[in-house]
């Protein structure tokens, strides 16, 4: 008898291991009624998100200042910047089709540099407005090219010298780049971005006319950008609708 309340016992216990799923009802016949409210819904393809960038910067500057003067002539000087640090960020929306595709636009920020020397203090930070192409491989990589235009804001201040004039220049680039990039879904519609990418922007040019010394001589200044390459390593998340 005791055997007989033990086995009850344990099948007591193990019925609710094996159980049937909430979501399927034991019908009369044997057979299993399916009731689970599958309440995901297929993407649109749209999707919106923002990354955090560290941008590294490299260019040359160039530029020449000039007093109307014989013994003050032309004073020239060239300087080198390699992967000068900056943070930025940008934020985007996208359309994905064709399966494996996706068209984005993105506006951003590369971020501020500042720079003095004896002569000069130098002050440069660029927006950024580009139009992206990518295609996402099944294992999560994807590849993409890029266009758009730089919106460089450069502000020049001449130590020791004093003039009225607005030393900001608002310049206008080209821009374009290359995308090799990482995608992980946290959820449905959660994804998180990884992506590296090597963009070039065309140079620019930034005169100061009329300027006038600490002792009432008028000069000028100049200055050029060369090419300008940024490594960008940015994270950031995507919401898919």
């Amino acid at each position: 008898m005791k055997r007989y309340v033990s086995l009850a016992v344990l099948l007591a216990f193990a019925t609710p291991a094996v159980a049937a799923p909430s979501y399927l009802t034991r019908m009369s016949d044997g057979g299993y009624r399916v009731t689970y409210d599958y309440t995901d819904k297929a993407k649109t393809g749209w999707y919106v998100g923002a990354r955090a960038d560290l941008n590294l910067w490299s260019w040359k500057n160039h530029y020449h200042m000039s007093e109307n003067r014989i013994e003050n002539p032309t004073i020239a000087n060239t300087e080198d910047f390699s992967f000068e640090p900056a943070f930025g960020g940008n934020a985007f929306a996208g359309f994905r089709f064709a399966y494996f595709w996706r068209a984005e636009l993105e506006a951003g920020y590369l971020g501020y540099f500042e720079d003095a020397d004896h002569i000069v203090e130098y002050k440069l930070q660029i927006p950024y407005a580009m139009a992206n192409l990518y295609y996402d491989f099944t294992n999560g990589l994807y590849l993409g090219v890029g266009a758009g235009v730089a919106m460089p804001i450069e502000i020049i201040d001449m130590m020791g010298f004093v003039d009225g004039t607005d030393r900001t220049n608002y310049g206008f680039a080209p821009m374009a780049g290359v995308m090799l990039g990482y995608s992980y879904e946290l959820d449905n519609n959660l994804v998180l971005d990884i992506r590296y990418r090597l963009s070039g922007m065309t140079g620019w040019h930034h005169r100061i006319n009329n300027l006038i010394d600490n002792e009432g001589e008028p000069f000028w200044f100049e200055n050029e950008v060369d090419f300008l390459f940024d490594n960008s390593i940015s994270i950031g998340i995507r919401y898919e609708f």
